[in-house]
């Protein structure tokens, strides 16, 4: 089996269920259930044997070292983290605590536990660390993707949360050796994503007939990646990867923010004929540090494991929110309580 953190989450949640769905093996899920946390976002797997879910915090070295000793597991999965920008902005301690603390608690008592393993069971064993795009700063308009060669720049609490952790991965390979292995994803859409995210907020907001809010211009650039594709791009990694190595994942679709929310728009009008939804956009106050554009060169992963995204942005987006259209009681039941009092602060301007 494999151990993963974070797996309540967004992306955790879609490579929990996607990992089932493909290799049958079985996964113990570990998350703290933050305001992004849902377990309804497996409840599919409520009685599959396949799957055990532990509520805890990948900072509680005592319960991450028992769940190692107990399982046994064959690699380890971090997608556990603090992930949204404005959030960093206004509340950066949380980002420290568990990007970086949280992620060498982690690192530390995994490297413990894996140094006590047969030599051949140390061999077969991955540590896999899943990190962003943003730790590379912001790209000029007509320069290359990010390469993993790409020198760090961190321009946001969160992304420099990020680099850190990025680095403490990095260091317990070339130190002590423990076999890890670092993805650096683009800006993941799809199911299950909580909407403070900019294309289900769009969904959720449009569905309400509420303003639509768009930051500054609306030209910031971004790099779009169905959730589907990154899921398969970690199982890549897994299998086959070179321990101590990176690999950017992206999706090949470079969009400015107003054309990504036209695109939700017009998707919508498809699915859900009825207002006009693109008359709802709203321009607000751009976020302190905005970066101007992230895009993704994934040539390494591609050539090296023969990976490439497998959804375009258009038919990626009409499966996203189809999704959203037709799960009205999951959104209603994250769309409550902290999360409007979350809209209110950051775009009531």
């Amino acid at each position: 089996m494999i151990l993963v953190t974070g797996g309540a989450g967004f992306i955790g949640s879609n490579f929990v269920l996607d990992w089932i769905a493909a290799t049958g093996e079985a996964v113990v899920n570990v998350d703290k259930l933050t305001y992004a946390g849902n377990p309804a976002n497996f409840a599919a797997l409520a009685d599959d044997p396949r799957h055990v879910f532990v509520r805890g915090d990948i900072g509680d070295a005592a319960l991450v070292g028992a769940l190692l000793r107990e399982h046994r597991p064959r690699a380890v999965v971090n997608l556990a983290a603090e992930s949204h920008v404005d959030r960093s902005i206004h509340g950066p301690a949380a980002f420290i605590e568990t990007n970086v603390v949280g992620t060498f608690t982690l690192l530390d008592t995994t490297r413990t536990w894996w140094a006590s393993l047969p030599a051949g069971e140390q061999a077969a064993f991955r540590f896999l660390h899943v990190s962003t795009d943003e730790v590379y700063g912001s790209l000029a308009p007509d320069a290359a993707g990010f390469s993993e060669t790409t020198p760090y720049a961190p321009n946001s609490p969160y992304s420099a949360s990020k680099a850190a952790s990025d680095h403490l991965v990095r260091a317990y390979h070339h130190t002590y050796g423990v076999p890890t292995l670092t993805t650096n994803c683009s800006n993941n859409y799809g199911p299950l994503q909580f909407p403070e995210k900019l294309i289900p907020l769009m969904v959720v907001n449009a569905l309400a007939g509420k303003p639509l809010p768009v930051y500054g211009d609306g030209l910031n650039v971004r790099d779009w990646l169905y959730v589907g594709d990154h899921c398969a791009a970690i199982r890549a990694v897994l299998a086959h990867g070179t321990p101590g190595a990176t690999y950017n994942i992206g999706g090949n679709a470079e969009m400015t923010n107003i054309d990504v929310v036209r695109t939700v728009c017009a998707a919508l009008a498809e699915c859900r004929p009825g207002p006009d939804y693109a008359a709802l956009i709203t321009y607000v106050k751009d976020r302190p540090g905005h970066d101007r554009r992230y895009a993704i060169d994934p040539a390494k992963i591609r050539d090296e494991l023969g990976w490439s995204p497998r959804e375009t942005f258009a038919s990626g987006i009409r499966r996203t929110v189809r999704w959203y259209v037709d799960h009205a009681q999951w959104v209603a039941a994250v769309t409550s309580g902290e999360y409007r009092q979350w809209v209110a602060q950051h775009y009531a301007a």
